[in-house]
C-alpha cells in the first residue's frame, strides 16, 4: 500500500476520517511535547505518532503506521514506554489502535519524511510563544457546566460552543491560563483537569468531545465536589495561582448552594456564577433560594455575578468574561486563614517544665503549623524559646516546606532556665516579626507559658499588637491567668487558654487554628 498519507508530529486520531487509514509520521518528532491518553487502545485524543512510539510500532526516526478507529472506552491508562510517558483519561467518545504497515516501499517513507519535516529557519519562533499563552492572565480555572435536563442538548450545544470561545480568548498556554471542564448533572463528573491540555486547540477539542448527561442540576453538589477535588497538585493546579470556578447555569440549581459556596471560600477558590435565563416570575415559586447567586459567588460584590439573557448570540459576552477572569487582583477569595499567614510560636524553656512537658509543648506546635498551607509564597511558622535569654529556633524564611518546618520544631533542644516574657516578646516582635512587617500575610504570636514572669509583659505585648500582630496566650500549670489576658488580643477570652495539665494542650489545636482562622477573616471584611 503505497498510498500511505504524510502527518505531522501532532495529528491526532480524532483527526483522521477512515475507519482505517495507513499515515506515515516524520522522523525527529519532539517526545516530551507529545499527549498520548492510554495503552495499546489510545483515546482518539492523542496523537497517532505519539501513540506509535509508546507502543513500538516506529521509533523517533519515523515511518507507517496502520491506525484502527475503535470504539470509546472509560479509565485508558497511563504507562510509561519508549520514552513518552502517556497519560490517563476517565473516558472519551472513540480511541484507535496502531500496528505496522505491511510491504510500504522504503522510497515512500524517504520521500514523505523529508517533506513532512519542518524546515529549518528562522519560522519555528512564533510558536514558542504560542505554547507559552497569555502570560498576564494566571489563572487555574474549572468551567462548571450546566448539563441538565433544564438545559437540554440544543442549548448544551451552545453553552459548549460558548466556553470554547472564551477559552481561545484566555490565551491558555503552559504559563497562562489552564482551564478543565466539570459537568454538573445528576452526579458531577470532572470532563478534564487543568493538567490534561496547555494549549487552546487541544481545549477545544475536548470540548467538542462532551457529551450531554440530563438529569437534576444538581448545582451545589457539584460545586462543592468541584472545590474539594479539581484544584490538586497531582491534577495540575498551580501554587500561588488564583482558583476559579466558572458555574453556568441554567436557570437555577435543583439542590442547595449556600454550604458548597462556603466550602469554596474556605479551599480559597474564587466563585463565578454565569445565569443564563434567570428564572421568571411564574418560575421563581420553584426555586428553593432566591438569593442563590449572592450565596455562592466569592464576594456578593458584583464582580463574581454574570448575566446573560440567552445562549443564543453570546459573542459580545465573551470579552467581559475573561477580563473578570484575568483580574488577578480582584480574585479575593484566593487568600485563605490557611495560605496567607506568620505564626509565630514563643515557646517557654524554664527549669519548672521539664523535658517529658516540652516534648508536648513541641507537638502542641506542630498539630497547629500543620493545618496551614506552608510555602514560601504561602503561609510561614517561625519559632524563639526564652528563659532569661532568647533564642531564635527558626525565622519565618528559614524553612518553606512544611515537612521542613515539622522536622525543626521536632529538633528544637529543651533550654532550662528563667522566665522573662516580657523580654522575649519584645525580642520577637522585633527580630522574628520586624522583617516581615510589609509582607502580604497576616502576623500572629502563640506565646506558651507555664509560670508567672519576672517582668512586665503588658507593655510588650501592647507594642506587638500596635505592631499589627495578633496575640495568643496559651497558659499552663502555673501560669497567672491575670498574665495571660494582659498578653491577649482583644477579645481577651477568645484569645486567652488555659489549661491545668501539659496533657491537656492537645484539645486546645482545633480552636486555636479557628481562631486565627476567625481573627483573619474579620480583618478581610
Amino acid at each position: 500500500s503505497l498510498a500511505s498519507t504524510a502527518i505531522t508530529c501532532f495529528t491526532r486520531g480524532l483527526d483522521l476520517r477512515k475507519e482505517t487509514d495507513d499515515v506515515l509520521c516524520p522522523a525527529n518528532c519532539p517526545l516530551w511535547q507529545f499527549y498520548v491518553f492510554g495503552d495499546g487502545v489510545y483515546a482518539s485524543l492523542s496523537s497517532i505518532c505519539g501513540a506509535a512510539i509508546h507502543w513500538g510500532v516506529i521509533t523517533s526516526a519515523g515511518g507507517a503506521v496502520r491506525v484502527q478507529t475503535l470504539p470509546g472506552q472509560e479509565n485508558y491508562p497511563a504507562v510509561n514506554a519508549n520514552g513518552i510517558q502517556s497519560q490517563a483519561l476517565t473516558r472519551w467518545a472513540s480511541s484507535f489502535s496502531v500496528t505496522r504497515t505491511k510491504n510500504t516501499a522504503l522510497e515512500a517513507v524517504g520521500r514523505s519524511v523529508s517533506t513532512a519535516r519542518p524546515s529549518t529557519g528562522k519560522r519555528p519562533k512564533k510558536p514558542l510563544d504560542k505554547k507559552a499563552g497569555n502570560k498576564d492572565c494566571k489563572a487555574d480555572i474549572a468551567f462548571l457546566i450546566d448539563g441538565s435536563y433544564n438545559i437540554g442538548q440544543r442549548r448544551f450545544n451552545l453553552q459548549k460552543n460558548f466556553i470554547g470561545k472564551v477559552a481561545v480568548m484566555l490565551g491558555i498556554g503552559t504559563e497562562g491560563p489552564h482551564v478543565g471542564v466539570v459537568q454538573a448533572s445528576e452526579h458531577p463528573k470532572i470532563e478534564f483537569y487543568l493538567k490534561n491540555f496547555t494549549a487552546a486547540k487541544e481545549v477545544l477539542f475536548a470540548i467538542k468531545e462532551l457529551g450531554f448527561r440530563g438529569g437534576n442540576s444538581n448545582t451545589g453538589k457539584a460545586l462543592k465536589h468541584t472545590a474539594q477535588k479539581f484544584f490538586s497538585l497531582e491534577n495540575g493546579a498551580r501554587k500561588g495561582i488564583p482558583k476559579i470556578i466558572v458555574v453556568f447555569l441554567d436557570g437555577w440549581p435543583s439542590d442547595d448552594i449556600e454550604e458548597a459556596g462556603i466550602v469554596a471560600r474556605e479551599f480559597g477558590v474564587n466563585v463565578f456564577i454565569v445565569s443564563v435565563a434567570k428564572p421568571t416570575t411564574e418560575e421563581l415559586g420553584m426555586v428553593q433560594d432566591i438569593g442563590f447567586v449572592d450565596k455562592a459567588v466569592c464576594r456578593n460584590n458584583g464582580f463574581f455575578s454574570y448575566q446573560m439573557p440567552t445562549w443564543f448570540g453570546t459573542t459580545k459576552y465573551v470579552k467581559p468574561l475573561v477580563q473578570k477572569l484575568c483580574s488577578h487582583e480582584q480574585m479575593l477569595c484566593s487568600k485563605t486563614c490557611y495560605n496567607s499567614v506568620n505564626i509565630g510560636f514563643l515557646i517557654d524553656g524554664s527549669s519548672s517544665i521539664g523535658d517529658s512537658n516540652f516534648r508536648l509543648v513541641l507537638e502542641f506546635i506542630s498539630n497547629v503549623a500543620k493545618a496551614f498551607e506552608i510555602s514560601d509564597i504561602g503561609s510561614k511558622i517561625a519559632a524563639v524559646q526564652f528563659t532569661y535569654d532568647q533564642r531564635t529556633e527558626f525565622s519565618f524564611t528559614d524553612y518553606t516546606t512544611k515537612e521542613k518546618v515539622l522536622l525543626a520544631i521536632r529538633n528544637i533542644r529543651y533550654m532550662s532556665g528563667g522566665t522573662a516574657t516580657g523580654d522575649a516578646i519584645s525580642f520577637t516582635t522585633r527580630n522574628v516579626f520586624g522583617p516581615m512587617k510589609d509582607g502580604p500575610n497576616k502576623n500572629f504570636l502563640i506565646v506558651l507559658t507555664d509560670g508567672q514572669s519576672y517582668d512586665d509583659v503588658r507593655g510588650p505585648a501592647a507594642a506587638a499588637q500596635k505592631a499589627g500582630i495578633v496575640v495568643f496566650s496559651v497558659g499552663v500549670a502555673w501560669a497567672p491567668l491575670d498574665d495571660l489576658k494582659d498578653m491577649a488580643s482583644e477579645p481577651k477570652e477568645s484569645h486567652t487558654f488555659f489549661t491545668r495539665e501539659f496533657t491537656g494542650l492537645e484539645q486546645m489545636v482545633p480552636d486555636i487554628i479557628r481562631g486565627i482562622c476567625k481573627d483573619f477573616l474579620d480583618s478581610k471584611q
